[in-house]
């Protein structure tokens, strides 16, 4: 007796082992797969930038280029009016006699052409010391005056109100206007030393 009770209660042991073999462990459920999924959306977010980013470049654009092409305009108008004020210039004739003059680039000379500008200026020129012939501008023009010796086909300004033409030398405070490049010493002074002239500036057409 004692040996089938001994007997059944090892196949009930048995039997719960090969029942507790069998069962299967449960399986975790899979496990989220979220690492593609933060990719994408990390791909998305860098493709928004990259949009925004050349939406932002295309709308700065025409500003960068208006305001390159105004400041180009501006550089463009400077130069022209540099060249305009480089093509001005004036002409003189000594009693009947067109001279060619090189005119220096100063205040004073800026004023005579603005005086020539109105209409032709006419000066009634004198004889002085053997050496020049003098004459009233009838304004005063601004100067700045140095101590300077003149030689023939010197044009200068004396006392801001006279115009001075040398066809010999003389050393006095001037402003200078330009010089006779075309006449030499014999040639001045066969313009000027004959008498009183008369001469006549005005803007070359």
């Amino acid at each position: 007796m004692k040996m089938k009770a001994l007997a059944f209660l090892m196949a009930v042991i048995l039997s719960a082992a090969v029942t507790g073999c069998g069962s299967a462990a449960p399986r975790n459920p899979d496990p989220v797969e979220t690492a593609p999924v933060q990719e994408e959306a990390l791909e998305e977010v860098k493709a928004e930038e990259i949009v925004n980013e050349s939406t932002e470049e295309m709308e700065e654009a025409p500003e960068k280029e208006a305001a390159e092409g105004g400041s180009q305009e501006e550089e463009s108008a400077a130069e022209e009016t540099t060249d305009n004020a480089e093509e001005e210039t004036m002409k003189m004739i000594i009693g009947g006699t067109k001279v060619n003059v090189a005119w220096e680039n100063n205040d004073s000379v800026r004023a005579l052409m603005d005086l020539c500008r109105e209409k032709p200026l006419t000066v009634e020129m004198s004889m002085y010391g053997g050496f020049e012939q003098v004459g009233s501008l009838g304004r005063r023009l601004p100067s700045n005056d140095t101590y300077t010796t003149t030689a023939s086909g010197d044009i200068v300004l004396y006392s801001s109100n006279q115009i001075v033409v040398f066809y010999g030398s003389n050393s006095w405070e001037y402003t200078r206007l330009g010089h006779i490049t075309d006449k030499d010493q014999a040639g001045m002074s066969g313009l000027l030393s004959g008498g009183d002239v008369t001469i006549t500036i005005s803007m070359e057409e």
